[in-house]
C-alpha cells in the first residue's frame, strides 16, 4: 500500500523544477522532505496532489497509477495535501469548511468522520460555529488538516506544517501527526524546521535544486547532523 513517486521531473514556465525525484511513503510512517527555499519541496507535493503537471516520471498508490489525476481522483486514491499557507475557506464557519470538505460522505459516514476530527482537534470541536478566517494562525492549521483528513486519506502530504506557528502550537500538531501515524496513516512532510522534521521522521529526502542529495534515515541524520549541513549547501 505504499505511495511511490518514480523519476518525477515537473517543470514551471518551462524550466524544470523538481529533477528525476523518487521517494516512498509508506503506511504508518513519516518521510520528512527538506531543501532550502526554491529547492522543489512545495511543487513536488502540488503535482503528487494533481495540482501541478508531471512531465515525467510516475506516482502511484498501491501500485495504482495516479500520475497527473486531477486532484479529486487523487484524493478518492486516498491521498490529501494540505498545501502551505493554512488555507481555509475564510467566510466559512468551521464546521462549514468540515462538511464543504466531506460533502462526497454519506451521511452516516460524514457525521464519524466529523466526530473523529473533533475528537482529534478538540481546539475545533470549542468554535464550531466560529468564521474560520477570524481564527489564530494555529486553529486555521488544525482545520486545514482536519480539511484535509474529511476524505480520510491513508497519505497525507503536509506542506510546511510550522510555517509561522509558535513552538507550542508546533508541538501540538506533532502529537496530532504522532496519533495519525498510530493509524497507519502515512504522512510525507515538508518542514522548514528541520529540529520538528527529525523529530517525528522514519525516512529523510533532501532536495537541493530540485535534485534528491540525500535519501536515508532520519536516525543518521539526528546522530550525524554535518551530513544535513552538507546536503544544504
Amino acid at each position: 500500500m505504499t505511495l511511490s513517486v518514480e523519476e518525477l521531473t515537473v517543470c514551471q514556465n518551462g524550466k524544470a523544477i523538481v529533477k528525476q525525484v523518487s521517494l516512498q511513503v509508506e503506511p504508518g510512517k513519516v518521510t520528512a522532505l527538506l531543501g532550502a527555499n526554491g529547492a522543489g519541496k512545495s511543487e513536488l507535493v502540488l503535482a503528487i496532489a494533481g495540482m501541478m503537471t508531471v512531465e515525467t516520471g510516475s506516482i502511484s498508490v498501491a501500485g495504482q497509477p495516479i500520475t497527473n489525476a486531477s486532484p479529486e481522483q487523487v484524493r478518492r486514491h486516498g491521498v490529501a495535501a494540505v498545501p502551505e499557507g493554512h488555507r481555509v475557506l475564510a467566510s466559512l464557519s468551521v464546521d462549514e469548511n468540515l462538511r464543504a470538505a466531506g460533502a462526497l460522505l454519506k451521511q452516516t459516514e460524514l457525521v464519524e468522520t466529523l466526530k473523529q476530527i473533533y475528537e482529534l482537534f478538540p481546539e475545533l470541536a470549542l468554535c464550531k460555529q466560529q468564521i474560520a478566517g477570524t481564527m489564530s494562525g494555529g486553529q486555521q492549521q488544525m482545520l486545514a488538516i482536519g480539511h484535509a483528513l474529511m476524505a480520510k486519506p491513508q497519505y497525507l502530504l503536509i506542506d510546511e506544517m510550522s510555517l509561522g506557528l509558535a513552538p507550542l502550537i508546533v508541538k501540538r500538531l506533532v502529537k496530532t501527526l504522532e496519533q495519525l501515524v498510530k493509524l497507519r496513516t502515512g504522512v510525507l512532510l515538508v518542514e522548514q524546521f528541520t529540529e520538528v522534521a527529525l523529530s517525528i521522521a522514519d525516512s529523510v529526502i533532501v532536495l537541493r535544486s530540485g535534485k534528491v542529495c540525500y535519501s536515508g534515515s532520519a536516525e543518521q541524520l539526528r546522530e550525524d547532523p554535518e551530513i544535513l549541513a552538507g546536503a544544504y549547501l
